[in-house]
């Protein structure tokens, strides 16, 4: 590594020093003093060099490399996460910033800013009993990425999350929750308690209805599902994954010893006055449990049938079908778009002193004084079915399953329907008219379903427009025909909008709203299920009869200013 011209520098400096007093990138003084500054503070040579601001960082390595004939590399270059750990202790890397980037047989290739730094070399090679090969990069780089790599995994959450809010676990009495005695202590982490609690106030305080924590091979990241959009919010340390998994599975009371099976729970936590509810469920993956945590806020129940977005005829046929004694209404979407809160709603209006209300549910999400809920549990026999029929047995005037999942279920909500009950549930489908066609393939009988269903409606949630900053939008008059509008509807006395953005939204959304396919099961329709017909009939005789489908409830959304085209087009894309 020498240099014959080093022998022309002053000789009270040696290393860095001399190397760029020889190449005239630094004076002789300027060298001395700041060599004295290092001596007399105990530091670094080239850290009080780059600090002082003499030469820059990236003009240091490239001036050394040339002069030293050892290579130079761009750190941003490198993946941090593929070096090798555990070669050198994280004190002695601190200490003589360097860093470990391979080793290949007895030679250890080391990264740092001063390759001339011999007592640096001499501890290495006696730690490790390899030979340091030396790499040249950048001081400022180095140092930023030291900083990270050495910072525990507590120093990291203690920076991620602030202590300033209250939050107490409670059990589903509202009493402080016991701590689960095995295993409890390790997870009785300070950081990793406040990092949790903070990411469920900021959920709450986002208005997000599910938040993500999902490990990956190098990284760990957090995600929060803000109006129907999933969102990265931070990336904690990959070491807290197995701590914040325990942490979350004490509280929601799962066994945390069981890490190779879904499981599913809930927790309640107390914010302030309010206590809210979370659906915790757990998946092993490749490298950890993901879990997703469902915020259920019981509020929204209770909002009223008209803060979900209903048009006044929608609301007309649906208020009339779930006020006769009888018959079944069905509820179809998919995951996520506000089945249970339109059940729930419906319940709600129906939860007078006078009605006898049972629901079976996995698990009931939302729970509301008045009524009968009842969770599903495989593993004591208790199924859909099995709640069903014991139901039946229990005097009820409305039955609420959370989902058909199979023929058994199916028959029996059919039968309590076609016996004198008003039941409601759910099914996963596009649309209305293919609820029926569901209904069939899974065996029901035809004039089962066209006696018993009075009602379907199938539901997506849009995106809302801020009020704050939505601006007209200039969308071209082929462009709204081929969305669907009709010649007859472009008349000039209305404008459709877009997003802008603002400081108060998310890239021009705030909120959402409901479209809506609500379709009364009229005497024609059910001719149609008894003669077996398909979807495309059923939904051709609905249009017929003044159903707008799931496209056309979006279209009058956009003409009122509610939610974007682009929006709508994306929700219903058929």
């Amino acid at each position: 590594m020498a240099d014959p011209t080093l022998a022309d520098a002053p000789g009270s400096l040696s290393g860095v020093a001399r190397v760029l007093v020889n190449a005239g990138k630094l004076d002789a003084k300027a060298a001395e003093s700041i060599t004295r500054a290092a001596r007399e503070q105990k530091r670094n040579f080239v850290t009080m060099l780059v600090n002082s601001g003499a030469i820059p960082a990236d003009d240091l390595a490239q001036t050394l490399s040339r002069a030293l004939a050892v290579p130079v590399m761009d750190l941003s270059a490198v993946d941090v996460q593929r070096l090798p750990k555990g070669i050198i202790d994280t004190k002695l890397s601190a200490q003589y910033q360097v860093l470990v980037l391979s080793k290949r047989g007895n030679r250890l290739f080391v990264a740092g800013a001063d390759p001339t730094d011999q007592e640096a070399i001499e501890r290495i090679k006696f730690a490790t009993q390899l030979t340091p090969e030396w790499v040249i990069v950048e001081h400022d780089k180095l140092s930023k990425l030291l900083e990270g790599l050495n910072a525990t995994a507590e120093d990291q959450l203690s920076a991620l999350a602030s202590s300033d809010f209250e939050f107490d676990v409670t059990d589903d009495a509202g009493m402080p929750a016991p701590e689960a005695d095995a295993g409890a202590a390790d997870v009785e982490d300070a950081p990793v308690v406040r990092f949790l609690q903070k990411m469920l106030i900021d959920a709450i305080n986002a208005r997000a209805s599910d938040l993500h924590f999902e490990p990956y091979e190098y990284n760990y990241r957090v995600r929060f599902r803000v109006d129907g959009e999933l969102r990265e919010i931070t990336q904690p340390p990959v070491a807290i994954k197995d701590k914040l998994a325990s942490r979350i599975k004490v509280i929601s009371k799962l066994d945390i010893a069981e890490k190779r099976v879904p499981q599913d729970g809930r927790m309640k936590l107390k914010f302030g006055n309010k206590a809210i509810d979370f659906r915790v469920s757990t998946l092993p993956t490749l490298f950890g449990e993901k879990i997703v945590i469902r915020i259920l806020d019981p509020s929204s129940a209770k909002l009223g049938i008209e803060a979900l977005g209903y048009e006044p005829e929608e609301k007309e046929r649906l208020m009339a079908c779930i006020h006769r004694p009888y018959g079944m209404v069905l509820v179809t979407g998919p995951t996520g778009s506000g089945k249970t809160v339109s059940l729930y709603t419906c319940l709600n209006i129906l939860n007078q002193p006078g009605v006898n209300i049972s629901t079976v549910e996995d698990p009931a999400e939302i729970n509301l004084p008045g009524i009968n809920q009842v969770n599903v549990n495989d593993r004591a026999g208790m199924n859909f079915s099995t709640a069903l029929k014991a139901f039946l047995r229990q005097d009820p005037d409305v039955i609420m399953v959370g989902e058909i999942r199979d023929l058994e279920t199916a028959d029996i909500a059919i039968k309590a329907a076609q016996t004198g009950h008003m039941v409601m549930s759910t099914l996963h489908t596009n649309d209305a008219p293919t609820t029926l066609t569901r209904l069939m393939n899974m065996g029901v009988a035809p004039f089962n379903i066209a006696s018993s269903v009075i009602l379907i409606t199938a539901q997506r949630l849009a995106r809302r427009l801020c009020e704050n900053c939505k601006a007209p939008a200039d969308y071209p008059k082929e462009a709204m025909l081929r969305a669907g509008y009709k010649e007859a509807d472009l008349d000039g006395r209305w404008k459709p909008y877009k997003a802008i953005g603002c400081s108060a939204c998310n890239n021009g959304y705030k909120g959402r709203v409901g479209i809506y396919q609500v379709m009364p099961i009229s005497e024609e329709i059910q001719r149609i299920i008894l003669t077996q017909g398909t979807a495309m009939d059923i939904a051709a005789q609905a249009k017929r009869e003044g159903v707008r489908d799931l496209r056309e409830s979006g279209l009058v959304k956009v003409k009122l200013g509610y939610t974007s085209l682009e929006e709508v087009i994306a929700v219903t894309n058929e």
